[in-house]
């Protein structure tokens, strides 16, 4: 598609001074001119998090891509300050005396998209930034803090060779560099020339170099943590969440503390921060313990997040963070305590069988799940599937714990249980009696698919042969969907397919798309194929993937719900990837239909994560 040669400024309010500019047909961003240098030096400080951030992805090969977007970053800082100040410090570099300005970036959190499946041959990206930019004086004195944010979205072509497998991401990755780094040198340039104007700054962080910890473990009551604290009408509820939903705290894991806050007065709020103080050995590991808090209009709910990795410990350590909401006036919300232990390090390991014993604190009585496995049949005709009946039993137990379904809204069908008439009596017996029209249906089937040459996909039961009267057919399960109606189903196969009988012929394709607009099917493998057993693991790959993915790592926007948009692009992006770069195969999950962009199924919250709530009730 051909393009207008433009160019276009990107104006800040300030001075009317040009952040960026967009130039030429290539429509790079540029470092716009900002005038002489300031007479004073600079010394650049960033945080780990920030250098050490990296982009993964996989191409349409399936290979893992890795691009360092951290180092990027850097550099454009570094080019950034040095068009605003004679001279530059970078952190760790050698320096003669101390610098008249210190510029700190802490990245918050980040986020990257990349949809392989909207267009062959143009990607949609998405990558997000968010940081905080403090700039100090000599003294170390606050001169201005400032968040940083940067959204950029772009459509990536895959690179004219000969495999035609990645996608030419450097230009994007330029662009969302430069565009940070400008953000970050206006606020120097900013703070430096306007040192009054703190528009931007919240409330007093603390110095470079410092923390905002409380001596001991003990909480402190809040009437003395500055004299007597004026109410607020801000309301809070801090909520910490790890990153596999265990609610075991190891050394080494991701942690979020998540403050979500609630303006219930009748007047705007718009200067209100949110801090963590408490034990130093957690706290030391936070990029930042001030967030801002955006303006609250009256009866208006905004969240903030707090992202850190855990100390590797040889032994558990006790641990307490606490949370306090305050507005720059001074009144504030009454502090909340998060109390835990950090466990030692290799404590987890990676097993996606410890699921916190912690229920879903959301419960979903209006949905049903059928998990069947079978990792023996009554035959020797058909191979088995060794790991498919421990599938089964742990997607049922995390709908449950995690999902929120009842018990008595699940039946887990495996081996010797799941035999044609029982599938039968489950299906059109026990699940009428759970689901309604504006329920749920969620089947789940580990073991063999046998396709018919016509294509026609029939499910091996336990007493099933390669005799088409024995097995169960995927029609069948599409009639009892639509009798019942439900709100929306969604059918989920890991296993192998494979032809009835020997055919000299091209086997005719499995046919899983039946009729049923309401159903939704993410099935293991394409084709005839056999989906990869994940031995270390004991779960099929797919399963496997999925079964982390409704855990807590398919949450893209972080949210803490699970939905089923997000768990099926994680599950088919990871297990393409991990087959091929683990175990030396090829297999590629798909979804049957795919889903559109408004499509309502996306949106079906699957599990929900559990947290560890502050010990205080808002």
């Amino acid at each position: 598609m051909n393009r207008l040669c433009d160019m276009r400024i990107l104006a800040n309010a300030w001075s009317g001074a040009a952040l960026l500019v967009l130039v030429g047909c290539a429509t790079h961003l540029e470092f716009a001119p900002m005038g002489t240098p300031l007479a004073a030096s600079a010394k650049l400080e960033t945080s780990s998090a920030l250098r050490d951030l990296t982009l993964r992805y996989t191409n349409t090969c399936g290979q893992l891509q890795e691009v360092p977007l951290g180092e990027r970053l850097q550099d454009a800082l570094q080019q950034g300050l040095h068009r605003t100040f004679d001279r530059v410090i970078v952190d760790g570099g050698e320096t003669a005396g101390p610098a008249d300005h210190v510029v700190q970036v802490d990245l918050i959190d980040s986020s990257f998209d990349l949809n392989k499946e909207a267009l062959y041959d143009r990607a949609p990206a998405n990558i997000h930034l968010n940081a905080i930019a403090r700039v100090y004086d000599r003294t170390g004195a606050l001169l201005r803090q400032t968040d940083i944010a940067v959204s950029r979205q772009e459509r990536l072509r895959l690179e004219q060779v000969s495999k035609n497998c990645d996608y030419i991401i450097d230009p994007f990755v330029q662009d969302t560099s430069i565009d940070f780094a400008a953000r970050v040198a206006l606020t120097a340039k900013q703070a430096v020339e306007s040192p009054d104007n703190l528009s931007a700054t919240e409330p007093t962080a603390p110095s470079p170099g410092t923390l905002a910890v409380a001596p001991a473990l003990s909480p402190t009551p809040a009437d003395q943590l500055s004299g007597p604290t004026a109410s607020t009408t801000l309301r809070f509820k801090a909520l910490l969440l790890d990153e596999n939903s265990d609610l075991l705290l190891e050394g080494g894991e991701h942690i979020r503390v998540r403050v979500d806050v609630v303006n219930t007065g009748s007047t705007l709020v718009e200067h209100a921060s949110a801090s963590l103080t408490g034990t130093r050995l957690t706290l030391e590991h936070f990029p930042t313990t001030v967030l801002r808090i955006p303006p609250l209009q009256p009866g208006q709910t905004r969240s903030v997040e707090f992202v850190a990795t855990l100390p590797l410990l040889a032994q558990s350590e006790p641990a307490e963070i606490r949370v306090i909401v305050a507005e720059r006036t001074g009144a504030a919300a009454s502090p909340q305590t998060l109390s835990f232990t950090i466990a030692p390090t290799g404590t987890r390991g990676d097993d996606v069988d410890q699921v916190s014993a912690q229920a879903s604190p959301v419960l979903h009585p209006d949905t049903s799940v059928i998990a069947i496995g079978l990792s023996s049949t009554l035959t020797q005709q058909i191979p088995s599937r060794k790991h498919a009946a421990h599938d089964a039993e742990t997607v049922a137990k995390y709908f449950q714990t995690l999902g929120g379904v009842p018990s008595s809204n699940i039946a887990l069908l495996t081996d010797r249980k799941a035999t044609s008439a029982q599938i039968e009596k489950t299906l059109r017996e026990w699940l009428p009696t759970r689901s309604t029209k504006d329920g749920v249906v969620i089947i789940y089937f580990s073991g063999q698919a046998m396709v018919s040459p016509r294509g026609e996909v029939f499910l091996v039961p336990y007493d099933g042969t390669k005799t088409p009267t024995s097995l169960y057919r995927l029609s069948a399960l599409e009639s009892v969907l639509a009798k019942l109606n439900p709100r929306q189903a969604i059918f989920i196969f890991d296993g192998k397919t494979a032809a009835i009988i020997d055919q000299t012929k091209t086997p005719a394709t499995p046919r899983w798309d039946l009729d049923g607009e309401n159903t939704i099917r993410l099935i293991a493998v394409e084709g005839l194929a056999t989906g990869v057993d994940d031995d270390n693991h004991r779960h099929g790959l797919f399963t496997y993937y999925l079964l982390r993915g409704l855990r807590g790592e398919a949450d893209t926007n972080r949210d803490g719900k699970i939905t089923f948009g997000e768990v099926s692009g994680f599950v088919r992006q990871k297990v393409t990837w991990a087959s091929k770069s683990q175990f030396n195969a090829i297999q590629r999950p798909q979804m049957i239909p795919l889903l559109k962009p408004d499509d309502k199924a996306a949106d079906l919250v699957l599990t929900t994560l559990p947290s560890l709530a502050a010990s205080e009730t808002p």
